[in-house]
């Protein structure tokens, strides 16, 4: 995959996870990782809690293993790189996340409306 989609999907995981463990968790504490990827270093800044940056570093090794040139949809992959309960955890985080943000966009857009 590109250095544009690798960027573009560890923002969105980084967005999703912080959103979640935000909702979610307490204890949060701020985290640097870091990680490389097609010889690019990347420092990244993330307030969560000891279970999250964990999955989330999970996440970022299995992007940056990802040997799709197209990345697909993890759920529509033929070659899956997530174990089931990695997986499983991360879709759950997805999901909640996108419903709440897009709910919250939503909300915004007619706020936006009425001024």
């Amino acid at each position: 995959m590109t250095e544009k989609k690798f960027e573009t999907e560890i923002d969105t995981l980084k967005k999703f996870y912080e959103y979640y463990c935000k909702d979610k968790h307490d204890n949060l504490k701020k985290n640097v990782v870091k990680f490389s990827y097609n010889n690019k270093n990347y420092n990244m800044q993330l307030l969560l809690c000891d279970e999250c940056i964990n999955n989330i570093k999970y996440s970022f090794e299995r992007l940056q293993e990802c040997k799709h040139e197209i990345k697909p949809r993890c759920r529509n992959c033929s070659q899956p790189c997530y174990d089931k309960t990695h997986w499983k955890n991360t879709a759950k985080v997805m999901k909640y996340s996108a419903i709440r943000l897009g709910l919250s966009s939503i909300k915004q857009k007619v706020k936006n409306i009425f001024k």
